[in-house]
Order: structure tokens, then sequence, then C-alpha cells
């Protein structure tokens, strides 16, 4: 007999007379004479009742099952005389698929911390917080795509190894087939050139939005940052789209229209999932995801928002002087405290961003933006980029860049170059604000972290 998904049988319009559900056993109860499971097989947040009478075969098998345990019930859907749910299967055989030792399955009916669930990632999706989350990841990763195709945009597939460095930060993984402790020169190795995991999509993609118009990357990046922080990890996913013939404020509209658009997205698609995190995991989750949704982001100049983080009456761990670069508590004040929405902060020093960035006619700021938001700080990062040729030259040699490792980027401004910009987001970040979950680690499957590679 063909397996009905639990989602689909808690949403049948009528009673079925044969019908076979398989899942994980979240409780067992024995009463008299019967017993009730409650099984889940992760297609949804619910579990279904199965009620079995105490026959000789399927008390053997209950022998067997436990909290954990795989398994097939065959019976009929019927209404349920209980509260709180309309279906329940009525079961009349079990089978037993896989047993899970009640001695060592270290998830019973109890409420676990998420510190102890990292330490065992392969089984917290069978949790509910987990299992909503990581269907709430899918449904984000497929409204993304759907986001860009329905505004005309071209996926590209970027590079993962790669022999340049984005930011010009350094802080990268290298790459080789060489034998560890090897003292063979990078021109040995596969690519006869050091080779590295990619930081960011962006300057490949840049390539082709000034081939086929507006294009993205959404992919997996890397950084070798060793930051034990709940907003960092060593490898993360990001969405960068690039637009051709585009300045900056297209780029802060384009960021603020998919903000929206995902988050009206989780609410409409995960509905029952959201609402699980705002009672449980955020109590302020929905009205922040309400302003997002009907508020006007905020546009701030940085020189602003340093006048206004000097101004406040507020004690900050890390002084405030036009310069720096913003803070997560010198972000989170901007948008919880003083705006109490998403701001974009905008046309920051030259010093602390990327050779790539426009620079303006002031000559101290380049045309970036960051886009803030409540509890996580900055989730968007991107700009207009620089497209007059000796001015990128001379921003390359300014941080002490090689050009021939850029001669293919610098290709795109000898021939045919227009004004074009683009942004990062960090992709769980955005999943940290649509369910309110304060740490990067538990919205990702199998986090990758300083001295942490298990899983």
């Amino acid at each position: 007999m063909k397996r009905t998904k639990i989602k689909d049988a808690l949403n049948a319009q009528a009673p079925v007379a044969d019908i076979c559900i398989k899942g994980w056993v979240r409780s067992k109860r024995d009463n008299k004479g019967f017993s009730f499971l409650a099984l889940n097989d992760g297609s949804c947040l619910a579990t279904i009742q199965v009620v079995v009478d105490h026959t000789p075969e399927i008390e053997a098998a209950l022998e067997r099952l436990g909290t954990g345990a795989s398994v097939a019930v065959y019976g009929e859907l019927v209404e349920s005389p209980g509260q709180g749910q309309q279906w329940e299967v009525r079961g009349k055989r079990l089978e037993v698929i896989g047993e899970a030792d009640q001695e060592t399955y270290p998830l019973q009916k109890k409420r676990h911390s998420d510190e102890f669930l990292r330490t065992i990632a392969h089984l917290r999706p069978r949790t509910n917080k987990f299992s909503a989350l990581f269907r709430m990841r899918s449904k984000l990763a497929q409204a993304v795509h759907r986001f860009f195709a329905d505004k005309g945009f071209f996926y590209v597939h970027t590079p993962i190894i790669t022999g340049s460095d984005c930011e010009g930060a350094g802080e990268m993984f290298r790459v080789t087939a060489l034998e560890a402790g090897s003292q063979e020169p990078a021109e040995n190795d596969f690519f006869g050139k050091p080779a590295n995991l990619t930081v960011s999509g962006q300057l490949s993609v840049e390539m082709f939005a000034l081939s086929l118009g507006d294009c993205y990357t959404f992919g997996p990046t890397f950084r070798a940052e060793n930051s034990n922080t709940p907003r960092h990890v060593a490898e993360f996913w990001m969405i960068e789209p690039e637009m051709a013939f585009a300045d900056l404020s297209d780029d802060m509209d384009l960021g603020e229209e998919m903000i929206k658009y995902l988050v009206g997205h989780m609410l409409d698609e995960c509905a029952e999932d959201v609402e699980l995190f705002a009672k449980w995991v955020d109590k302020g989750l929905m009205p922040t995801l309400e302003t997002i949704l009907k508020e006007p982001f905020k546009r701030l100049p940085y020189t602003e928002a340093i006048d206004i983080l000097q101004k406040a009456k507020k004690e900050f761990e890390y002084p405030v002087e036009w310069g720096i670069d913003l803070q997560t508590e010198h972000e989170r004040y901007l948008c919880e405290e003083k705006f109490k929405k998403p701001v974009y902060v905008y046309d920051y020093p030259k010093t602390i961003k990327p050779f790539y960035m426009r620079l303006n006619d002031d000559g101290k700021t380049v045309a970036a933006m960051d886009c803030l938001v409540p509890r996580i700080g900055e989730i968007i990062g991107g700009s207009q980029r620089e497209e007059r040729m000796d001015v990128l030259l001379a921003r390359m040699q300014e941080m002490n860049l090689n050009e021939e490792d850029y001669w293919w980027y610098l290709d795109s401004r000898r021939y045919g170059t227009a004004p074009h910009a683009g942004f990062g987001m960090g992709f769980e970040r955005m999943l940290m604000l649509v369910t309110g979950v304060s740490n990067i680690r538990d919205v990702m499957p199998f986090p990758r972290t300083p001295k942490s590679l298990d899983f």
C-alpha cells in the first residue's frame, strides 16, 4: 500500500478506509487493552495520533517501539473523538521499521537546550523546533529563487574554488592537492597557483551582469575567521544579485523589496512553523516581521549615523568616531532603539571598504550600503561598483592588490564598462530574522566553526 504523508492525512476531507502511515514515534502511551502512539514524519509540525488494540501481534510490535523508533501503521483514518485533532488512525497492523534503544536514544520527551542539541546535530531535526526550522530553511531558499525568477534575473553558478580574494582580506581557506606538510611551490600544485575557497561570488557574477543584465548567484561561501560569535561561521550561504545600469539607490530598492517579499512569503507558506518560533523562541517576532512589511526602511548617510550614535545617551563598548566600521551594538541601536525598523546606512569611508566600491565625489567615501535589521544588525552589504578604470586601478594600488590577478575583472572596465550595483545577503541571517533564533549555529544543518568539524 502506498504511504500517505501525515500532513496529507491531517488535511483529509473525508475518512479513509485503508491508509498507510510511516513515521517516527514521538510518544507511546499504554492503556488497558489499547495504546496511543504519536507519530511524526517531518512533513509538518503536527503529529498524528494512532490508536491500536492489544492483539498478540500488535503487543509484540509495541514491545519493540519507543520514542525515536520508526514504524509503519496500516489501518483506517477516522474522525477523532478527542479535542484538538480532527483525524486519527485506527491501526490494525504495526510494522516496526527501525528500533531505538531507550537507554541511549538522546531525544526523550523533554525540552533540550540548544547547546546540547548542537552536540547531536544529526538528530536535532527530529525535535519540533528544528524540524520547523529546516522546513522553513527549505521554503526560504525556494522563495529566493522565485523572487529573482519573477523579476527576470538569471541564476549564475559561480566558482567555489577561486584564485581571487574578493574582499582583499586574506582570510581564506587554502585548497591544495599537495600532500600535507609538502614544501613544494604553488606552481607544482593542481592549478599551478595558490587556490582558495571563495569568500564571495560577486566578482564572477558582475561579469555576467555586464553581459546578461540582471543576475544573481546563491551558494556557499567560506571565511577562515577564528571567530566564535553567534553571528559567524566558517561556511555559510550568500545571496548575491548584481544589476547592470543600476546605482546605489536601485541597490537599496532591491534589497528592501527582497526582504519584504521573503518575510511575506514565510508568513504565508510557513504559518504553523513561524507560530512555533513566535510562541517559544521570540515573543517579539510577529511585531518585528509586521513592521518590516508595513514600514519603509530608513535611509541614513554614514556621517549622520555616526552623529546619532555619538549623541546617543548610551554607553557603547566600542567608541564611536568617524571612520570606524559599525559594530553590532551600533547597528542594533540604530534599528531597534532609534528608528525601530530596518535601516540602510550608506556612503561609508573608503578606508574600511573593498576596492571595487564606487568612489564618491568627496574622495573620502564610497557608494556602499549596509541594511540593518532588529536583533541581528547587518543582513545586507552592497554597493555601486566602480566602473571607471582609472579610479578602480588607483583603488587597487592603494590596497596593494596585484593587477595581474584581476586581469579578467579589469577587462569588464576596458570593454564596454557600465554602471552596475549589487549586494550580498547572508542567507542564514535572513533565516534568523524570520525565526527569532539568535545563534547562527542553530539555523544551519551542520555548522562549521573553529575546532569543530563533526558530522
